[in-house]
């Protein structure tokens, strides 16, 4: 096994995958932990389909780069649901179910009416669950892929303690001068733009997996904002390493395999959790 994968590691496109896996990884758990603390899994999952509808209208249009045009229209939908969540006579989650199904219907419609490929059914199954596209970047993808998850990074770093106050209790925030709806607005953003990052590793149907697990596994443990942020950032890079190693080594779906080592690792960290607290009592 590991002179099979030495061997693979000797190819570039591999050692870009892994990275590029990583950087997508540690930027979803970041604000993932952000994204349950405050309810707002539900707007991954919405937007995941948005990026599935704008990868369609650019299949259609022929661009040859389509992450320009997905991330825009994504970050968009973004700041509309956001904006659309607060109107009273449509609630956040109607707003969530009307913007991200009407996405996934118009998204299939197109890809149906203008085919490109005679393999319809197998181009609309990768981008919901992931290909092998992952192995296929090219330098300059990668290299956009580290600057954006960068500024996401960053932008965490910088902002920790508004989006931690923001995060727990937003009444409080906004009553210390905070302004919290800037930064709801900005967190929304950065999802987008994840989940536009992650949309090649897993699919779009995928991607609140990669976002929710890691988090959700740190909080069996751990209680703290702090350390639950940072044990969800390495489970996260973990998992995601673990699950594109093995899609490599026995030709399994990237995207499928990263989430069921999520899937694990939450399982395991349950356990550890329930031993712990058996311990304590």
């Amino acid at each position: 096994m590991l002179e099979k994968l030495g061997l693979y590691f000797s190819f570039p496109f591999v050692r870009y995958a892994l990275i590029v896996g990583v950087l997508i990884a540690l930027c979803s758990s970041l604000f993932g932990v952000t994204l349950v603390l405050k309810r707002f899994s539900f707007i991954g999952d919405g937007l995941s389909h948005v990026a599935f509808g704008a990868m369609a209208i650019a299949a259609v249009i022929n661009l040859t780069n389509e992450m320009p045009l997905v991330l825009a229209v994504t970050v968009v939908c973004a700041v509309l649901l956001l904006r659309t969540g607060q109107n009273t006579k449509i609630k956040g989650d109607a707003a969530v179910a009307m913007i991200s199904v009407g996405a996934l219907a118009i998204g299939y419609l197109l890809m149906n009416l203008f085919a490109k490929s005679s393999n319809l059914s197998g181009d609309v199954c990768s981008t919901l669950f992931g290909s092998t596209s992952i192995l296929t970047l090219t330098k300059t993808e990668v290299w956009l892929c580290g600057a954006l998850s960068v500024v996401v990074a960053i932008f965490f770093l910088f902002f920790y303690h508004k989006i931690f106050s923001v995060t727990f209790d937003e009444d409080f925030a906004r009553a210390t001068g905070t302004k919290a709806q800037v930064y709801n607005l900005l967190i929304a953003v950065i999802i987008a733009v994840i989940i536009v990052l992650a949309m090649n590793l897993v699919g779009s149907l995928l991607i609140s997996a990669l976002v929710i697990f890691p988090a959700l596994s740190a909080m069996r443990v751990f209680k703290s904002f702090r350390s639950v942020t940072v044990c969800s950032a390495i489970v996260s890079v973990v998992c995601a390493l673990i699950g594109i190693l093995l899609s490599i080594l026995y030709g399994t779906p990237v995207g499928s395999t990263i989430v069921a080592v999520d899937i694990t690792a939450f399982i395991l960290f349950t356990l550890c959790g329930w031993l712990l607290r058996r311990r304590l009592a």
